[in-house]
């Protein structure tokens, strides 16, 4: 018997919504019926993913071309999708980038842009879309966030410490919007096969490059994204009605902490 997740209906916000994690996730909540807005800043690509996500799932997508680093843009988002729908049930705050140094190779304007992409993006996306789900009875937050947050290692600033204040606003969010019917989670993510990744191959050879990053996971291997967008699915669906300001571990056993 299949897993019903009672989604079909709803409406999602999803930024960096035209690749990898953020894109799984459109399709797999389009899948299940769920009307889907995704926001990221190259227009033509963001289209062209909805447009096939379209096709893939018959499902309803919005594209709407966004900085979210940008207070205006994130306003732009949650007014066209609220008012293409109606609403706002569902918001993915998946927008960011790797973004690892040495302390002391980070200068003002790098701290700045990191924080304010991942942080006051996410910050903005909450204090837009929260109001709309306390209209409509409550709703479902996911942010992502790294696994680095919680135990960061060297050389990975300023992402370690704007994805540990995700995984803050997190918490403060699940703890005071939980009698709204509000869930907040963070999906703390470790090595999962996407374009940014892609990259880094050396020669183009992707299978190597990743069997080389497998070992340094316990489960042996990077996840694919796919796998990322069930957990997303389940998490806003009423099968985890009883989760909130959680920060799940997605990242094949990696993380030192739990």
């Amino acid at each position: 018997m299949a897993l019903e997740l009672e989604l079909k209906g709803k409406v999602a916000i999803i930024s960096g919504g035209s690749d990898g994690m953020g894109r799984a996730a459109a399709e797999r909540l389009a899948s299940e019926g769920v009307k889907v807005g995704i926001c990221a800043r190259r227009k033509d690509h963001l289209e062209r993913a909805a447009e096939e996500i379209r096709k893939a799932t018959g499902g309803e997508v919005l594209a709407v071309p966004a900085d979210v680093s940008r207070a205006a843009d994130v306003e732009a988002v949650v007014k066209a999708v609220a008012g293409r729908w109606g609403g706002v049930d569902i918001l993915l705050n998946n927008a960011g980038t790797s973004n690892a140094n040495a302390f002391e190779a980070v200068d003002d304007a790098t701290w700045q842009a990191d924080f304010d992409l991942k942080v006051m993006g996410a910050v903005r996306f909450c204090r837009l879309a929260i109001p709309h789900m306390k209209r409509r009875g409550g709703g479902q937050i996911v942010n992502v966030t790294v696994v680095g947050g919680k135990a960061p290692t060297a050389r990975a600033l300023p992402t370690t410490l704007s994805r540990a204040a995700g995984i803050n606003l997190t918490k403060s969010l699940a703890n005071e919007y939980a009698a709204d019917g509000i869930r907040v989670n963070t999906i703390c993510i470790g090595l999962v096969r996407s374009a940014q990744i892609d990259r880094r191959a050396k020669d183009g050879d992707l299978e190597a490059h990743y069997a080389g990053l497998a070992k340094r996971v316990p489960l042996g291997r990077v996840a694919h994204a796919r796998e990322f967008a069930d957990l997303v699915a389940f998490l806003v669906s009423e099968r985890a009605s009883y989760i909130t300001g959680t920060a799940i571990n997605f990242d094949g056993g990696m993380s030192a902490v739990v």
